[in-house]
């Protein structure tokens, strides 16, 4: 799930069992944490696996739901400041924080699914878009390049590196290829907390922010969209848009800051 803008969590409005802060997991805790990602990715396998014409979100997330309690976690969003699903579930021109409900996929369709599972009190977090069908060749690239533009950031996530090295190299493999980044939201530090410090941006200046450690563990998240990089959120007070209704790819991984690199935590087919 996205790091919040002020409607949600921040350093400064954050629930009272969050005192802020970075902090860096033990081994013990760090294998709690890849008991959670490996949830969630299996849970993302088998949701895009599920993903055709004619589902609804709301049927994705009893999915989704009933796999994560499967496997001993809880859903991690459900009920976080208030979501009413257990999966962020954007169809489209929706970018983030889509409701799952009655909405019915239909061929062309892209859907962006954000998962969250918690397990012995640490928590995993990703998010995926999917083709419903075939799709335009123009919105394939979009996820492609939106995915490789993850991937970009997650090998800048390097111990000794800093948060404005991961944003720039997000950035600049979106500005390169054209597309609109969305500014307003970004990655997170993830543990016992669902949004924890530091913010990510998916936008930076090499060299700048935070110190990447060992034992830190983050989520990034990139948002790229067909058109420009303008958002609104719908009156719903979750669903964040595109302003000009372009379609919009978001992929996210937790993943841990190691002695030999980066770790995916929530690896999935």
């Amino acid at each position: 799930m996205v790091k919040d803008q002020p409607k949600r969590i921040t350093a400064s409005n954050a629930p009272s069992s969050y005192t802020g802060g970075i902090t860096i997991k033990s081994r013990r805790e760090l294998e709690a944490m890849a008991r959670a990602g490996a949830i969630v990715g299996a849970t993302l396998t088998l949701l895009k696996r599920s993903v055709e014409p004619g589902i609804t979100t709301g049927e994705l997330n009893r999915i989704a739901e009933k796999n994560i309690r499967s496997m001993g976690a809880v859903p991690a969003f459900l009920g976080y400041q208030g979501f009413p699903g257990t999966i962020c579930a954007s169809v489209n021109e929706e970018i983030v924080h889509g409701i799952p409900g009655k909405r019915v996929l239909k061929e062309g369709d892209i859907i962006k699914m954000d998962v969250g599972a918690t397990i012995d009190g640490f928590i995993g977090d990703a998010a995926i878009s999917v083709a419903v069908g075939e799709v335009d060749p123009s919105a394939q690239r979009l996820m492609d390049d939106t995915e490789a533009s993850l991937y970009a950031g997650i090998a800048a996530a390097q111990p000794g590196n800093r948060i404005g090295d991961i944003g720039a190299a997000v950035e600049g493999y979106a500005m390169e290829r054209g597309y609109g980044l969305v500014r307003g939201y970004g990655g997170h530090g993830i543990g016992r907390h669902l949004h924890e410090d530091p913010h990510v941006s998916n936008y930076g200046e090499p060299g700048k922010g935070h110190l990447l450690r060992v034992g830190m563990c983050i989520c990034i998240e990139p948002m790229l969209n067909l058109g420009a990089d303008a958002t609104k959120v719908l009156d719903d007070d979750w669903t964040v848009v595109t302003a000009d209704g372009a379609l919009s790819a978001h992929f996210e991984h937790t993943l841990a800051i190691t002695e030999d690199g980066p770790k995916i935590l929530t690896v999935h087919d």
